[in-house]
């Protein structure tokens, strides 16, 4: 009778494991998809701000919310298969103009701090923005494949913003 009680009491312990594991399983999943994911850089796009090969963690949570404001550093489904990482230049109903290789929103000057040096040519637009899009560029102006080219982004592609560089250890920084 002994056995039947232990074998009992090893099947009871399995199974809260089993459920607890599946519970922290969905748990995960449901995280990952509705709040935060991580993105690893790819190119030199965003240099100056992001390189090559980190890590960022990307909040989902602010734009279920707002749209995307200026200047957050956007991660998006540029095509079914591939995500990327921009800054938010224009939003809808913006006209957008680069003369000389400076930036005008609404016909003022922007100040852009971030950007890894002047772009070349200098010149794009005037761009007005239509609604429900955005227009996207990287900080390393002169090697970003961005709005300039693909043309507008459809906020519903935008998955979230870099809140955080997580990896490597040593480049550690908010965003």
């Amino acid at each position: 009778m002994a056995n039947k009680n232990y074998e009992a009491s090893a099947w009871s312990v399995a199974w809260d494991w089993i459920k607890a594991i599946a519970i922290a399983l969905i748990i995960a999943f449901l995280i990952k998809q509705f709040v935060f994911a991580f993105f690893q850089v790819s190119g030199e796009s965003m240099d100056r701000t992001l390189a090559n090969g980190e890590r960022v963690l990307v909040d989902k949570i602010p734009y279920y919310f707002h749209q995307p404001q200026y200047n957050d550093i956007v991660v998006f489904h540029e095509s079914a298969d591939e995500d990327w990482i921009k800054r938010v230049i224009g939003r809808p109903g913006d006209t957008i103009l680069f003369k000389n290789g400076i930036l005008y929103r609404n016909g003022k000057q922007v100040s852009e701090p971030y950007i890894n040096g002047p772009m070349v040519p200098g010149d794009f637009g005037p761009y007005k923005i239509p609604q429900g899009d955005l227009f996207l560029m990287g900080d390393n102006r002169n090697v970003s494949k961005d709005s300039r080219e693909i043309g507008p982004v459809k906020i519903s592609q935008v998955i979230g913003r870099a809140e955080v560089v997580v990896f490597p250890f040593s480049k550690f920084k908010t965003l």
